[in-house]
C-alpha cells in the first residue's frame, strides 16, 4: 500500500513538472484590447430614425436659425405647407390643434391654416419661443453635457420639444435620459436631440406668452 502511494506521488510530481515545462514565460499584453475611455453606448434606431441621404442640410443656410427650422420642416413634412398626416397633424411643421391653441391660433379652420404659410411660420416661432421659456433652466443646466451618447444642445432641446412637448423633454433631461418618449412613428427625443443638435437658435427669444399673431 505504501509503495502504491509513493508511486502515485512520483507520477503526480512528474506530471506537474511536465505541465510547468510547457508553460510560456512570456506575459500576454491585453492593453491593446482595453475599452477604457471609449463611448460604448449604442441604441439601435427605429426605422424612422435611420439617417439617409434624404436628411436635409443646406450648405448655404448652415447651422443658422433658418437652417434649423428648414431642417425640422423637412423631417416633419418634407417642407410641405399643405400636408396633413394620418393623425391629423397639419402643415409644414405638423402642428396639432392643442399646440396651436396654446399659441393663440384659434377659430382658424384646417384649410385656412394650410393655405397660410405666413401663419405657419409665425406659429413655429411662437411655439419655439414658448418652449424656450418653459425649458430655460434645463437649457442652462444640461446644454454641453452628454446624455445617452448624444451631446445636449439648445437647438436639440427645442427640436425635441417640438416633437414631444416641453414637459416630456424636461422629464427626459431630469431623469438622465431614463424616462423617454416616442411618437406614433417611433421617433424619440434622443433622435431629435442628435439630428438637430448644434444649430444657432439664439435668434429665438424665450417668451411665456408667445402668440402667433399676423
Amino acid at each position: 500500500m505504501i509503495k502504491r502511494i509513493i508511486g502515485l506521488s512520483i507520477l503526480l510530481t512528474m506530471g506537474g513538472a511536465l505541465l510547468l515545462s510547457f508553460t510560456t514565460k512570456e506575459k500576454v499584453d491585453f492593453s491593446s484590447y482595453s475599452t477604457a475611455g471609449l463611448d460604448l453606448y449604442y441604441i439601435a434606431p427605429n426605422f424612422s430614425e435611420i439617417e439617409d441621404d434624404s436628411a436635409f442640410f443646406s450648405p448655404e443656410l448652415g447651422k443658422s436659425y433658418v437652417g434649423f427650422k428648414e431642417a425640422v420642416a423637412f423631417k416633419e413634412s418634407r417642407g410641405d405647407y399643405g400636408v396633413v398626416n394620418q393623425f391629423g397633424y397639419m402643415g409644414k411643421y405638423q402642428f396639432g390643434k392643442g399646440t396651436l391653441a396654446l399659441i393663440g391660433v384659434k377659430n382658424v379652420s384646417k384649410n385656412q391654416f394650410l393655405r397660410n404659410p405666413e401663419l405657419q411660420e409665425k406659429a413655429f416661432y411662437a411655439n419655439l419661443s414658448r418652449n424656450k421659456w418653459v425649458l430655460r433652466r434645463d437649457i442652462k443646466w444640461f446644454a454641453g453635457k452628454r446624455m445617452n451618447g448624444v451631446e445636449v444642445t439648445e437647438s436639440g432641446i427645442l427640436a425635441a420639444a417640438h416633437l414631444a412637448g416641453p414637459g416630456a423633454v424636461k422629464r427626459y433631461l431630469r431623469t438622465g435620459g431614463v424616462e423617454g418618449f416616442a411618437d406614433a412613428f417611433g421617433t424619440t427625443i434622443r433622435y431629435y436631440m442628435k439630428r438637430f443638435g448644434g444649430y444657432d437658435t439664439s435668434f429665438v427669444v424665450a417668451n411665456r406668452r408667445a402668440k402667433a399673431v399676423l
